[in-house]
């Protein structure tokens, strides 16, 4: 097999973008289970500890190239967005 150009590089990513927006999904609808869990037994949504183990953990399976600070950041953001589905879910449930 010859080498790889610019556009078999750009399917790769095109594919394995599909593949993130899959698991990004699938992580949310999770998220939005355990925001009914904790409105039914009354936990806050925010969680600082539980965002820190995810955060170190993250880290810890980091193999790079990517930075620890650039997964951190993208993390984040992801934890970020689990913070607004779960309150839509608390939202849902009292309508």
């Amino acid at each position: 097999m010859g080498k790889k150009d610019i556009g078999d590089w750009r399917k790769r990513i095109d594919e394995l973008d599909a593949r993130l927006v899959e698991l990004l999904n699938e992580r949310s609808r999770c998220v939005g289970a355990i925001g009914r869990l904790k409105r039914q037994n009354g936990i806050p949504i925010y969680q600082p500890e539980r965002e820190r183990e995810i955060l170190e953990r993250v880290q810890k399976l980091n193999q790079g190239p990517l930075g620890n600070e650039a997964l951190k950041r993208l993390f984040e953001r992801i934890l970020d967005e689990a913070r607004v589905v779960e309150q839509e879910t608390y939202k849902e449930e009292d309508s």
